[in-house]
């Protein structure tokens, strides 16, 4: 198996694990607000994997992108609408969703109150988990399922 595939299928396996471990959170962070818990090192834990969970599948979109035939080589053709999600759309918009969920982990670190800090996951992997959702190529998952 060539480098391109097992990247490939990588990424896309991993893509369950990242969406799974932001749902996750998301909820976490819901059942925080709304139950005004206390927040515990166990609610820290559950995000910080979160955030790895979304980085890991960053590094292999990255690498992927550079070594795929629909990647950056394929930036000037944005006249074929699955190109420009594969090239442009879904790479920047996944961007985009990961630096928020970053910007969520690095602001409640200076946050005290607990309701706060389940908010601040709440909106920024909550926003990060909608524009991933919206930016999947669902169309190329579905036909290789």
């Amino acid at each position: 198996m060539e480098l391109y595939t097992i990247l490939q299928k990588a990424h896309s396996g991993l893509a369950y694990l990242a969406l799974l471990m932001l749902v996750i959170v998301v909820a976490n962070a819901l059942i925080g607000v709304f139950s005004k818990k206390e927040f515990t090192e166990k609610d820290r834990k559950i995000a910080l994997f979160g955030l790895i969970a979304t980085h890991v599948q960053l590094l292999f979109g990255l690498i992927l992108y550079f070594v795929s035939p629909l990647g950056f080589k394929s930036l000037g053709e944005m006249s074929d609408k699955a190109l420009r999600l594969t090239s442009l759309e879904h790479p920047f918009i996944n961007i985009l969703a990961i630096a928020l969920i970053t910007i969520g982990w690095s602001k409640h670190k200076k946050i005290a109150e607990s309701t706060s800090k389940f908010k601040t996951f709440a909106v920024f992997y909550g926003v990060g988990l909608l524009l991933i959702l919206i930016r999947i190529p669902w169309s190329l998952w579905l036909c290789k399922q």
